[in-house]
């Protein structure tokens, strides 16, 4: 067992594409509540622009990255939000796609064949309904990111407290 305890904390997107910001939104949101609710101590949170490298800096050495992301589906349905955990070094794929054009399937895949996955995964996929220049949230991309940051807060306290099943 790893006893890496780092915690990355990682908001994907580009927050001039409007819903294609939700992850840069909800690391915005993380960060104005660290003086009410700080996330335990070795948390980094970082924005990203989706390019597999720079996810794979950011995570490497974690013992739980987080990755918030925009998605698209087809059908789709703006708001919604899938919680995808990494599985013997594999990401299960939902039925979206990154709103990137390398996502991040392609940098849990070099990470795992350089050996620098992090313990544990986790991404959240809010599908998109508007990615057009701008910026701004669609109103049911907004109305996802409050719960957003409650279940990213609740990831990192479960990996720091072993009695609630994490993993430090």
């Amino acid at each position: 067992m790893s006893l890496r305890t780092r915690i990355a904390v990682i908001g994907v997107g580009n927050e001039f594409r409007r819903d294609d910001g939700v992850g840069w939104a909800v690391l915005d949101r993380l960060r104005e509540r660290a003086t009410e609710r700080p996330l335990p101590p070795g948390t980094v949170l970082a924005t990203c622009d989706g390019d597999p490298a720079r996810l794979i800096g950011l995570w490497e050495g974690a013992g739980l990255a987080v990755v918030v992301d925009a998605a698209h589906a087809h059908p789709g349905t703006p708001g919604r939000v899938h919680r995808l955990e990494l599985d013997a070094g594999q990401l299960a794929h939902p039925p979206t796609t990154s709103s990137h054009g390398l996502g991040l399937g392609e940098a849990v895949e070099l990470a795992r064949v350089l050996g620098v996955l992090p313990d544990h995964l986790v991404v959240y996929a809010v599908e998109g309904a508007d990615s057009a220049l701008g910026t701004g949230l669609s109103p049911a991309v907004a109305a996802a990111v409050e719960p957003l940051v409650r279940a990213v807060e609740s990831e990192a306290a479960r990996h720091r407290d072993p009695a609630t099943g994490g993993r430090a």
